[in-house]
Formats: structure tokens, sequence, C-alpha cells
């Protein structure tokens, strides 16, 4: 039986975003083995018949002695398993179970999620990255890319392989998040989903919220996701308004969209795609993102939503109040509109079959 070793930084992104790959090898009798830190949903994979390896990553942790510890441990979790081939997300997976699978000749197949602010900007630790993605990929079996900008990034940065894949992020299951009847409510309530920080767009969104409601009160402004330190103050206070409602962490984002009359994404962070705008779309609501590479992909500008321009919370405010203009039945055909474009471009099966696709190639590359 061939085996995968799936390598990630976290157990709910592997149940929320490669749940339906690794159901589909499973059905396709491969011996699947999962290697992140514990949470609770890894006990629903080892009841699929998964096996399951703890990883000691920290996800933004710097200490030098913790990250050669964790290289050690994909190596001797490799050594352990003896898996035919490996597939990683993320950029420390990537980097270090990279050269681990490279020096076992294991054939391996990454995914860029996206870049990351370190190797966005140019810096030394830019440069030191990406001295050691060039190490990383040297025998790399395809490097899939969820935007083409991060696709041009690895050209431009001679981190081409002759085998990149363009991915639709890692798309959407619209049968999870199905459509949602539209709320007819008298107030309109707009989301923001995401990690609570500057880049996000979070500055942008509270300075369109306190402007919006001055002028029209019967909007309200809703945010969930995890508060860096740096916000929790300024959201508690906010909160005290009867106009900014924070959820914090959400376990299942449909409950929230079901009352939400439009998802506002104002992003500038190196994105891959953004999930966020992908279950959005798919569960029938409009969105305002930005043109920044994985959010403008996903909305049809003034057909089902709106870009706004980055850092810029004057065209945001705009555009909420080109949205606030409409009747209540073309936000709705907004909403179908973007459900529409996410189950033809973006649903999570063409994510499955160009994996299951590149994994019968590279073991085929490999072994013949």
């Amino acid at each position: 039986m061939t085996k995968v070793l799936l390598i990630a930084n976290h157990p709910t992104y592997v149940f929320t975003l490669r749940r339906e790959i690794i159901e589909k090898l499973i059905e396709k009798n491969y011996n699947v083995a999962i290697c992140c830190p514990y949470g609770e949903k890894i006990d629903f994979f080892r009841n699929m018949g998964c096996n399951f390896y703890d990883s000691n990553l920290h996800r933004h942790g710097k200490n030098l002695f913790q990250e050669i510890s964790l290289k050690r441990n994909y190596g001797r979790i490799m050594d352990s398993y003896k898996p035919d081939i490996i597939l990683t997300f993320t950029i420390k997976p990537n980097l270090y179970a990279g050269m681990e699978s490279a020096k076992r000749n294991i054939p391996y197949i990454m995914n860029i999620t996206g870049l990351g602010k370190p190797l966005e900007n140019e810096s030394f630790l830019q440069k030191f990255l990406l001295r050691v993605y060039k190490h990383a990929i040297r025998k790399v079996s395809a490097i899939m890319f969820q935007n083409t900008e991060n696709m041009k990034f690895f050209k431009d940065n001679n981190l081409s392989t002759g085998n990149d894949v363009l991915l639709p992020g890692s798309g959407v299951n619209t049968t999870y998040f199905n459509y949602l009847d539209y709320p007819k409510s008298k107030k309109v309530k707009f989301v923001f989903i995401s990690r609570v920080m500057k880049e996000k767009g979070i500055e942008e969104f509270l300075a369109a919220a306190k402007e919006i409601n001055k002028k029209y009160p019967k909007t309200e402004f809703h945010i969930c996701g995890f508060l860096e330190d740096e916000y929790k103050e300024k959201i508690d206070e906010l909160s005290k308004k009867d106009y900014i409602i924070y959820h914090g962490m959400v376990s299942d984002m449909r409950k929230v969209l079901e009352d939400m009359n439009c998802t506002i994404h104002p992003s500038y962070y190196p994105e891959g795609m953004s999930n966020v705008l992908l279950e959005s779309a798919a569960s029938g609501r409009p969105i305002i993102t930005t043109n920044r590479s994985g959010c403008g992909e996903i909305v049809d500008d003034e057909i089902s939503g709106y870009i706004v321009k980055q850092k810029d919370s004057k065209d945001l405010v705009a555009k909420i109040e080109q949205f606030l203009s409409l009747s209540d039945e073309e936000k709705e055909i907004m909403g179908i509109f973007g459900r529409k474009k996410v189950k033809k471009e973006f649903e999570r099966s063409i994510v499955v079959n160009k994996y299951l696709s590149e994994i019968k190639n590279s073991l085929y590359s490999t072994y013949k």
C-alpha cells in the first residue's frame, strides 16, 4: 500500500482545508499519515484510519534550537513511517520537511500557501529564506501555487522547478459551504473574518465602519478572528459601541455568515488565496476586497462584489455606500453570482484532482 505523509502547521487547517484530499486518498487505498501539532480534529482522522505523528512546530517561533529540533523531528518521522511521497503545506513544513525529504530521496510536493511578510519584503531575512528555499526545493517533485503572483515571485528568484502547478487556492467545498438564504433584516450587517492585524486591513475596516455608521445608523460591523495583542484593548473599547460586534474565534463560520449581508476583506497581506472570501462567496454573500493577489481573483467587480484600493479607507467607504444603495434583491443577486463563480473556478474537487494527478506522476517518475 502506497504511503502518503502530509505535513502541516495546524490541525484545524488540516481539517478545514485538506480533509477532502485525505478522504480521497484513503478512498483510493493509500495509507495516510498526518504530521502536525496535536489538536482535537486529529481524532477525526484517526477514526478514518490515518496515522498521526505529533510535531513540535511553533508557528511563529524564531528560536533557532526549536527550529533545528523541528527539522530533525521531521527526519525521524520520515525514518519511522517510511513514506512513498510527502505533501507539505506552509513555510516551515515546506522548508524543513523539504530538506529532510531531499536528503532521503523521497518525492515530495510543496504547497506555497502565500509568501508571508518575511519573503515579500526585501531584507536580510528574505535573502536568507530564498537561499533556504533553493536548498529545500532541489529535489521537489512539484510546487503548488495558489496565485500567479507567488508563482512569478518564485520564477523571478530562480526558484522555478519546471513543474510549477497553479491551484485555485485551497478551493472551497461548496456542499459544506452551501448557499445560505439572503437575510432580510432591517439592519445591514458587514463582517470582517480574519486574524485581527494591520496587514489584514482592520484599520481600514474600523475607519470605514465609524464613518458609515454615522451616515447609516442601521448598519452593523462584525469582527471574527484571533486578536493580535496590539488590538485587544482597541477592540474591547470599540465593542462597547452598538455598531461594532466582536465574536472572537468562531468554529463554524456558516452560523455567522447566515446573518450577514456582506463580507469585507480589505487585506494587503501576502495571501495565497483567501479562504474567507471563498467561503463567503460560496455561501452567497457579496464580498468587498482589495485588488491584492489572492483576493481580487475571487470577485467580479460590481457583479459579485467590489474591488477597493489597498490601504484606502475612503475608497472602502465609497464601495460600502455603493453596496448600501442596492436593493435587497440586487444584493441577493450579487451573492448568487459570487457562488456561481466559486463553484466554477474554485471548487475543492479541482484541487483534489490536481493533487491526485501530481501524486501519480511523482510516484511514476520516481519508481518507474
